[in-house]
């Protein structure tokens, strides 16, 4: 198998076989993201995907997930993409889905009929970034599409039938930023896409990056868990977005909160109201890694 540089994948994809068809992502300039700094993006050529392909078929009798990475693998021509989901179809009968990462501008390039042949021949989740829905806030972590876009394109990618993980970040506002508006923005633009599944991560920083930068400044103050907690419990209080599976699980979040909207938006708040009372115990910044 040939891998290059750090991969990295969603959390939901942990058991599944990653290939890399490109290296790096297609935009690799948010000012908040470490990821695929350590290489610049190319396409991997087709027989080497098809080869590492065959070889994991070596190894492995039951492979029912395969992730395309790295970054953004939607860029891709789409006679690259049908010909890898083609030969997943032939080689990997017991394959239940395929995935990848999926930007705004990604999605744009492909046509209705793209997307729905796309699905049709494998491809049934990919994974989004919004960030934040607060369109200014886009503009300060240079993340090159507005949130209208992404909300857009999101919505393209439903109607074609592909599943959608969209993921939003707690504290992107910090403390001396509009909190608030982030909160209510980012509710309001995942309301509008009403996604498979939401992803609720929390702000992290990383050396080397205009975010770890911008903190050494004083330009920039990273929310403290209980402030993290209040924003969570707004964006909450202002979504509408029926059927889809909440998460705020990840290794990032203080306090690990899931459940269905709007099923469960009610039970999800008294969480927080719990934690907020000091009732339910947070995660500490040591078990988090930070």
């Amino acid at each position: 198998m040939h891998y290059s540089g750090s991969v990295y994948r969603p959390p939901s994809e942990a058991r599944s076989l990653i290939v890399q068809c490109t290296l790096g992502c297609s935009h690799n300039k948010c000012a908040f993201c470490i990821m695929y700094k350590d290489k610049k993006f190319s396409i991997n050529p087709i027989e080497q995907v098809l080869s590492d392909l065959a070889e994991a078929r070596s190894y492995s009798r039951y492979i029912d997930k395969i992730f395309l990475a790295d970054g953004d693998a939607l860029v891709l021509p789409m006679d690259y993409l049908l010909t890898v989901l083609d030969y997943i179809r032939q080689y990997f009968p017991e394959c239940k889905r395929v995935a990848a990462y999926a930007s705004a501008k990604a999605l744009k390039g492909k046509t209705d009929e793209d997307l729905r042949t796309l699905r049709e021949r494998g491809l049934g989740i990919v994974y989004i970034g919004l960030e934040t829905g607060d369109e200014e806030l886009l503009a300060k972590y240079n993340k090159g599409v507005t949130a209208a876009e992404t909300v857009a394109q999101t919505i393209r990618a439903k109607e074609s039938g592909i599943a959608v993980s969209v993921t939003a970040i707690n504290g992107m506002a910090g403390s001396l930023g509009n909190w608030e508006r982030h909160a209510i923005e980012t509710a309001k633009a995942v309301s509008a896409m009403k996604p498979d599944y939401i992803a609720f991560l929390t702000l992290r920083v990383y050396s080397g990056t205009p975010l770890h930068d911008w903190i050494i400044a004083g330009e920039f103050k990273l929310m403290e868990p209980v402030e993290l907690l209040h924003e969570t419990r707004l964006f909450l209080e202002n979504i509408d977005s029926e059927g889809s599976i909440f998460r705020s699980n990840h290794a990032s979040n203080y306090l690990p909160l899931g459940g269905t909207l709007n099923r469960d938006r009610e039970q999800l708040i008294a969480t927080i109201d719990a934690a907020l009372d000091g009732k339910v115990r947070l995660r500490r910044a040591v078990e988090l890694g930070l």
